[in-house]
Order: C-alpha cells, then sequence, then structure tokens
C-alpha cells in the first residue's frame, strides 16, 4: 500500500534518533475510537490525537498551531485563553489542514507539527502514558512509541489544554 510520504519521514526521524517504535497498518480510521480498536496493546487514552488550529497570540498576528491530546479528551478554548493566552482559536479547516501539511487529511495529522514549521502543545497529561500511538500522516497507519521518545524529538510546550 502506498502511504502519505510523511509516513517515512516520521519513521526515519525516529530511527536517526535510535527511538525504538511500533507500527500498525489497519483500515482507514477517522476518529479517535475508530483508531483504538484497530491498535493491539494500545487503549485510547495512550492516542495523541493532533489537531491544527488557527490562533491570535494579542499584539500578534494569526497562525497556525498544533495542540496535542490525549485521544480520550476534548480540546479546551477556555483552557488555551487561560493557560497560554492565546485568542481567536478556531479548528483549522480541511483545505488548510491539506495545505499545511502536503496533503494529510484530517484524522491522519501526526503530532509532529515541527515537520510542518508548527508550534507544538501538548496535554499534560499525555505523558501520564509511558507510550503513546497516533496516526503517522495516514489514517491507516499508526505508530506506537515511548511518550519520553516523543518529548525529546518534538520538544513541545507541554501546557494543560484539554478537558
Amino acid at each position: 500500500m502506498q502511504y502519505h510520504p510523511v509516513v517515512e519521514k516520521i519513521k526515519s526521524l525516529l530511527k536517526e534518533n535510535s527511538v525504538e517504535f511500533e507500527t500498525f497498518e489497519h483500515e482507514a480510521v477517522r476518529t479517535s475510537e475508530e483508531a483504538a480498536k484497530t491498535r493491539i496493546g494500545y487503549t485510547l487514552e495512550q492516542g495523541a490525537k493532533a489537531i491544527i488550529v488557527r490562533v491570535k497570540e494579542p499584539g500578534k498576528g494569526k497562525r497556525f498551531a498544533m495542540f496535542v491530546l490525549p485521544a480520550h479528551k476534548k480540546f479546551s478554548t477556555v483552557k488555551i485563553k487561560n493557560n497560554i493566552g492565546l485568542v481567536d482559536i478556531r479548528f483549522a479547516t480541511p483545505e488548510e489542514v491539506s495545505e499545511i501539511t502536503g496533503g494529510i487529511l484530517p484524522g491522519g495529522v501526526p503530532p509532529f507539527g515541527n515537520l510542518f514549521n508548527l508550534e507544538v502543545f501538548v496535554d499534560n497529561t499525555l505523558f501520564d502514558n509511558k507510550k503513546i500511538v497516533f496516526n503517522a500522516g495516514d489514517r491507516s497507519y499508526s505508530i506506537g512509541m515511548n511518550s519520553e521518545d516523543y518529548r525529546k524529538i518534538v520538544t513541545p510546550k507541554v501546557e494543560d489544554i484539554a478537558e
């Protein structure tokens, strides 16, 4: 099967950093709940859901950023406003997601915003999990890895952003 090129980019990045990981090829999934059923040995809580959002920082222009949260939690605009100070928050449209990521569909976006020149914010509770799993640039391909290895490679800002 032919996957989006970012799948190989992520695998190469992990190998270059000597990171152990496992891969899952599965039916195309759109939701975190669907994805959790295909990833043997992982729970919904270990899923890392990546969301691209347009935000504005007071005194600065609008920009896109990536927010990563445990798959069982919900994105909280209130927490993002209160804890990070970002305003004018809205989800990127499917067209914007595709443009930013080079054709990745919503639901397949990997939590590696650094590959797309996006600032990455991760909900602090994601790191309660020793291992995480995520769609790796394609709705039918997932990668599982140690959460601390993810933190070292992506170097996200860790905040309370989900409920």
